[in-house]
């Protein structure tokens, strides 16, 4: 089965407002084996809500429809709903006596657009609401022909989410065959998207059971795959037959197949090797720093290191010496090494990573354009130095710098 969720609202189609109960009612969707192949906002229109709530139901088997449920006059999901299923809409006494005792119980009085909030559209069940006052509302109907089940929820998130747990799941489960649904997620870095689907794809689409999604972002791809079957058993063994067979194809640039980030998987290396790293950073400002010790226990194995954007704190705190940054400049690949070394030392830790580069969007000349970057890996034997001219704005090539350096780490640690 599929599902369409609409969220209702202005205010979500600007700037200043996003829907974020989708995702929630993605999660519990997919726990049922339900897919979610539509998402749909619709602004307080009335004939758009009418025509959106048609759509859905001519190509989902279940539509959730979020907000509209309010007092005002722009809280048209009611009546919108009721002329898409062409039936009417009656008032129920008990909804407005309860929305009438709540007013009294916090000695205030209702005001008249409130009683809105008591409509029912022909052949709703009412869902009650115990943290506002606009009850949600389970329609088991038939449309073009074909069983549809919809439910109007209210919008805010407060309200929505018990709704959700308490009541829709329950008849959810009670109505619809339930399957398991399997989630494997292969993490890869520094691999151009097209590389990781020319390689993967072969294997993939041989499943046509699983459904795989490919996700890239700042220097690191994600492998998604996604299994519904009638057991959770089953699902698994699908999905780990696939993803275990892009794993072998794609081995070297895999460095999580648990969704951990890559950071984490560099210091469960080092630890387990009982090695330590230090870190000399000049155009990534700290970055690099920033993103290990965003990991709890990191102190461990990260000992630390500097930020050296200044030649004369090259000098100062990795031991680079002036004549070798007046020789080759700043950003070279003997400064990188002379990084990686020196902070190592000083801080007496196993490795040692240097990183020198420009950044930009200024400082870039012929010879030494922006994006161009050098990142040193030193042990007690040897040292590695990559260039690299990454594209894109600042915040990217820092970026870039950050994850390169990262998994030079733990390819060498994956020698060791």
């Amino acid at each position: 089965m599929n599902c369409e969720i609409i969220a209702i609202g202005s205010e979500m189609l600007t700037p200043h407002r996003q829907d974020t109960n989708s995702l929630f009612v993605t999660a519990q969707m997919n726990e049922l084996g339900v897919a979610v192949e539509f998402k749909t906002i619709l602004g307080d229109k009335r004939k758009h809500i009418v025509d959106g709530v048609r759509v859905a139901l001519g190509r989902a088997d279940i539509v959730v429809v979020m907000g509209g449920l309010g007092p005002t006059e722009d809280d048209l999901t009611r009546e919108a709903t009721a002329e898409a299923l062409g039936v009417g809409i009656h008032r129920d006494n008990e909804l407005l006596t309860a929305l009438y005792k709540r007013f009294a119980s916090r000695q205030m009085a209702m005001p008249e657009n409130n009683t809105r909030q008591a409509d029912v559209v022909d052949g709703a069940e009412v869902l009650p609401n115990g943290k506002g006052t606009a009850p949600g509302q389970w329609l088991d109907t038939v449309f073009g022909g074909h069983r549809k089940l919809l439910m109007l929820l209210p919008g805010p998130p407060n309200e929505l989410k018990p709704m959700m747990v308490e009541q829709v799941m329950p008849r959810l489960r009670e109505t619809i065959p339930v399957k398991q649904t399997a989630h494997r997620m292969l993490r890869m870095a520094m691999l151009p998207e097209s590389e990781a689907d020319a390689r993967s794809a072969p294997i993939y689409k041989q499943y046509a059971d699983v459904e795989t999604t490919i996700l890239s972002h700042s220097g690191e791809i994600q492998l998604h795959f996604i299994c519904t079957k009638p057991t959770l058993e089953e699902a698994r063994a699908r999905v780990e037959e696939v993803s275990g067979k892009v794993e072998i194809e794609l081995e070297e640039f895999i460095f999580s197949t648990g969704g951990e980030p890559l950071e984490e998987i560099v210091l469960l290396l080092l630890n387990m090797r009982g090695l330590t790293l230090a870190t000399a950073e000049s155009c990534t400002g700290g970055m690099l720093a920033e993103r290990l010790t965003r990991v709890s226990g990191s102190s461990r194995s990260y000992l630390g290191g500097a930020v050296v954007y200044a030649n004369e704190l090259k000098t100062t705190f990795a031991g680079v010496q002036e004549k070798l940054i007046e020789k080759h400049g700043a950003v070279s690949e003997e400064v990188a090494r002379a990084l990686a070394q020196g902070i190592r030392k000083e801080c007496g830790a196993s490795l040692g990573i240097g990183i020198t580069g420009i950044a930009g969007p200024t400082g870039g000349t012929d010879e030494k354009p922006v994006g161009l970057v050098y990142i040193a890996l030193a042990d007690s034997k040897r040292t590695q130095v990559v260039e690299k001219k990454f594209s894109g704005d600042r915040e990217r090539v820092r970026n870039f710098a950050t994850i390169q350096a990262l998994d030079m780490v733990r390819r060498s640690l994956k020698t060791v």
